[in-house]
């Protein structure tokens, strides 16, 4: 989508902060106190006066405050005392997304998740389990929403993201051009995941925190698969529910 290639976002995580700087991703800005200017950039920047950047040789600016400055921007000690600023990547198409990968591709497909730190920990799951893209539909919060980033851990930085106009349209894409299998994750469907066969092309779908995947969505999938569960649990968060599935995906694929 044209649009979040225009976008910055913001972090504030120490951890993420340093997984930022460590990744190929434009930063415009830092906040941060002279300490963190100390451990991170040692050797590298002198101070100049309060209210003035520091300006590497590059485009990054960093801005110096004491703590207790910062904290003020929201009003309570919330800061760890930096915080960035960086430029949304720019995004690659579907199509040039796939061009890049080898068989079996790996997908993961978020239909109306608007809870933004559940897309930031299915994110991290993503990563961790070896996903190859991400595809965000028109009704899901996108992955650089800021509690997203914060719940990732930075893996979205590693991680290609597709914001999609129309997920119909492109899982369709998926299912008929480059034979992908297109899994609905239902938390009442009788077919276990166990039972299913993950190992070939798939996209796995990920839908609503409280109302699951849309029909308009469940009419492009494939088959619909949910987790076995015991004492009358009806459903699992739907982060929660991310990892065992992505799991399943990578032992069926014996990696």
């Amino acid at each position: 989508m044209e649009h979040w290639q225009r976008v910055i976002f913001v972090t504030k995580k120490k951890k993420v902060v340093r997984r930022l700087l460590s990744s190929n991703l434009t930063i415009l800005s830092l906040l941060l106190t002279p300490q963190w200017l100390e451990q991170l950039f040692p050797n590298h920047y002198q101070p100049s006066d309060t209210g003035h950047p520091i300006t590497q040789l590059s485009a990054l600016k960093i801005f110096l405050a004491e703590k207790s400055l910062i904290e003020t921007i929201v009003g309570y000690n919330l800061h760890q005392g930096i915080l960035a600023i960086a430029k949304v990547p720019t995004e690659l198409s579907l199509n040039e997304t796939v061009e890049r990968l080898r068989q079996p591709y790996f997908f993961v497909a978020l239909d109306g998740l608007v809870n933004s730190e559940n897309v930031g920990v299915i994110v991290r799951n993503s990563a961790a389990f070896g996903v190859d893209g991400i595809i965000v539909g028109e009704t899901s919060s996108s992955p650089y929403l800021r509690r997203a980033v914060r719940n990732s851990m930075g893996a979205v930085f590693q991680i290609p993201v597709i914001h999609s106009n129309s997920l119909k349209e492109t899982l369709t894409t998926l299912k008929h051009q480059y034979q992908v299998k297109i899994i609905a994750t239902h938390p009442h469907d009788e077919s276990s995941i166990y039972s299913s066969n993950l190992s070939g092309n798939i996209c796995i779908v990920l839908g609503n925190e409280g109302e699951g995947i849309s029909n308009k969505i469940l009419n492009v999938c494939d088959e619909c698969i949910t987790i076995p569960m015991m004492k009358n649990t009806d459903s699992l968060n739907v982060a929660s529910a991310s990892a065992v599935f992505l799991y399943e995906v990578r032992k069926q694929r014996g990696k």
